[in-house]
Parts: C-alpha cells; sequence; structure tokens
C-alpha cells in the first residue's frame, strides 16, 4: 500500500492520492534520498542518472510547501532548455492535480512574452523557467524574487555547459532571503560545485549510481549496415517489433529531415525537431507524439536530453553520436520508469566501429552484434 510506504515521510494525502493516481508504489532511489531533506527545507546537491524521476524528487516537496493562501512566488525552478522547461511544468501540474489553488507558470525563449505577462499577472506561486528568459522579465519587473524560499537548479551541468553560469549566479544573488537550493545534476562539474559552495549551507550530498536499480533496462544493440539500407532497416526493424513509439537520432538537420521524409515516403507517420524549427512548432510536433498521433520522431540531439518522453519503445541512433555522453542522453528516452527499452545503433564505417568501441568502454554498455541480411532477429 502506497500509504504503509509513505506515511513516514509525511506526504499529504493530496500527494499520497496522486502517487496512487499513477500506480507509483515505489519510489526510486534519487527519490528516497532527496525528498526527505528537501522537505525539512535542506539544501541538496543530487548527482543521478538520466531517467530515474528527478522531477518528482524536488516537485513533490516544493508542492508540498507551497501555501495556496499566498499568492507571491514562492519557488523557482530553472532549467537549461525550453523542452526540459515545459516538461517540468507539465509534471507540477500532474503532481498539483489534488492540491487546488496551486499556480506554476512556464517562461522560456521562443514564445512571444505577451504571453508570458498574461500568465504571470495570474500570480503564480511556481515558476519554472530559463535563464535568460527569467532575466528578461526581472529587467522588466513582471518576476519578482523577494519572497522566493525554493530554488531548484535542474540539469545544472547542462546549465553551466551551455553558458549559463552567470546568469544563474545573478538570479541567485537576487535571493538572498531564500530558505534551500537544490542542485540536480548527472555530473558534478567544478562550475557546478562552485555555485553549491557559495550559495549552499551543509547540502545534503546525494549520489545516485548507474547500478542494477537505476539504471535504464536497455537492450542495446549493433547493426553493421550499408548507409543506403539504414532506411530500409528502421522500417523493417519498426513493422517487425510492431513498435509503436520509436526516435531515431540524426547528427545533422539535413539528415533528420531526409530521414523523416524517407519514412515518410514509406506511409510511416513521422516528423521531425531541430533547433532551425521555431519553438511552437517543435512543441506541437512534441505533444503530437506523447499522445501517440506519431509513431516515429526523426531528432538532432536537442531532443536527447532534458526531454522526459516516456514509453519510447526503441531508439535508433542513425548515426553515431559526436559524443559519448550523447549516447547515455539518447538512448534513455527508452527503458523509463523501470520499462523495458532496446536501442539499435547503426555502423557502416570503420570510424563507426571504433567509435562504438569508445562508447561502450565510456559507458560500461554491453552492445551486441546484430547481424542484419533483411532477416533481422534481434535476439530477446
Amino acid at each position: 500500500m502506497i500509504e504503509s510506504n509513505f506515511t513516514r515521510m509525511n506526504l499529504s494525502p493530496e500527494i499520497i492520492r496522486f502517487l496512487r493516481n499513477k500506480n507509483i508504489e515505489n519510489l526510486t532511489q534519487v527519490q528516497l534520498q532527496t525528498i526527505p531533506p528537501l522537505l525539512e527545507w535542506r539544501d541538496i546537491i543530487a548527482k543521478a542518472p538520466t531517467g530515474t524521476g528527478k522531477t518528482f524528487a524536488f516537485g513533490i516537496p516544493i508542492v508540498e510547501h507551497i501555501d495556496v493562501d499566498d499568492e507571491h512566488l514562492q519557488a523557482l525552478i530553472l532549467a537549461p532548455t525550453r523542452e526540459l522547461a515545459i516538461q517540468i511544468t507539465s509534471e507540477i501540474h500532474d503532481i498539483c492535480q489534488f492540491k487546488h489553488g496551486i499556480r506554476a507558470v512556464c517562461i522560456y525563449g521562443g514564445q512571444h512574452i505577451a504571453i508570458q505577462f498574461k500568465a504571470l499577472r495570474r500570480n503564480p506561486q511556481i515558476v519554472v523557467a530559463t535563464p535568460g528568459r527569467l532575466l528578461d522579465h526581472l529587467y522588466r519587473k513582471t518576476v519578482k524574487l523577494e519572497y522566493v524560499q525554493t530554488i531548484v537548479l535542474d540539469e545544472a551541468d547542462r546549465m553551466v555547459d551551455m553558458g549559463f553560469f552567470k546568469d544563474v549566479t545573478k538570479i541567485l544573488d537576487l535571493m538572498p532571503q531564500k530558505r534551500n537550493l537544490a542542485l540536480l545534476s548527472a555530473t558534478l562539474s567544478c562550475d557546478v560545485m562552485t555555485i553549491g559552495w557559495k550559495y549552499q549551507r551543509n547540502a545534503v550530498e546525494i549520489t545516485v549510481n548507474d547500478d542494477a536499480e537505476s539504471k535504464p533496462d536497455i537492450l542495446q544493440y549493433s547493426v553493421k549496415i550499408n548507409e543506403m539500407e539504414k532506411i530500409k532497416a528502421i522500417a523493417y526493424i519498426i513493422d517487425k517489433e510492431d513498435y509503436e513509439c520509436s526516435l531515431i537520432f540524426c547528427n545533422t538537420k539535413s539528415k533528420v529531415e531526409r530521414v523523416t521524409k524517407m519514412l515518410s515516403y514509406k506511409g510511416f507517420s513521422v516528423d521531425c525537431i531541430h533547433g532551425d524549427i521555431r519553438q511552437n512548432i517543435r512543441e506541437k510536433v512534441l505533444k503530437n507524439f506523447r499522445s501517440g498521433g506519431l509513431k516515429i520522431l526523426v531528432a538532432t540531439d536537442v531532443a536527447s536530453r532534458g526531454l522526459d518522453i516516456d514509453d519510447v519503445d526503441a531508439v535508433f541512433n542513425y548515426d553515431i553520436p559526436d559524443e559519448n555522453e550523447y549516447y547515455i542522453h539518447r538512448i534513455g528516452r527508452t527503458g523509463r520508469a523501470k520499462k523495458h527499452g532496446v536501442s539499435y545503433t547503426f555502423i557502416s564505417s570503420v570510424s563507426d566501429s571504433v567509435r562504438l568501441r569508445e562508447i561502450a568502454r565510456y559507458t560500461k554498455s554491453q552492445i551486441l552484434p546484430m547481424d542484419i541480411d533483411f532477416g533481422i532477429q534481434a535476439e530477446k
């Protein structure tokens, strides 16, 4: 029973009802270690792999702490990308479904600022934002931080890698009265640790390793194949395995568009996202993909990190990723929430084989070779 498992965490009946409604009977390790100190207003710095449920880990304590009778902004969540900010906001709304009177707003670059002015006039208690757009609102005085009690930096390593270090510290300097700061990250770089040293006090340090419990259950295959036959192979595998929801990653925008067109010609419901597609179009494509309106989404690495796309049956690496970590974030879109997943990485050259061996060593992954003669038989 959820009640017996979570009563000792002093979660409210509304949150327990939410967990029951989501059929969540056991929390992940990052949730078990993060929720109690955050409920006690402690600072935390947590290192945990992608796909381990970090949003609920900080989202549940935030929602529990919100005073619904107070219309001031009480919690701020910073995310490195607009896609992640949108997804976090969606999950916060989910957590709030039985907590009436809590308002959460998402603000990010790429959306017309007038829309955000209107949303902010509703006096949200929670704001999820990208750093650049939040600073824009702070300069316009449409967001005020003096009553913020909790701030979360999600994917903090990604945030500093994207050049937001100064923006983040500038924002933190505007909140001297905050009660707690949570840093959540897949890796802990020097810049992330610097933020922790400067702005946290007696932080609870949390590390969740890629062990059998936390590591996504993903069966990983490598497929040696001629470049010209990759589309044929994808179509064959998807039809044979009856995948309803697949992600395909390419290294360039032009290849994403070409792969999308070729799969569309074969009759698949497919669309794509990359950096040159307008944000409102990307949001519509992602919404359609999540709802099951699309069978296949083709993307550059803009979609590999920060998007909580659940229930992806399979991930295809049409191209070998340029960075080892990209491989982790790509295949991490499947096998989430303790579900089984599968990934296929295509090898079409000697350099591809060398790169995949490097990735296997770096990720400590077992990537099984799968022969292809268009009698593709994936071992079970």
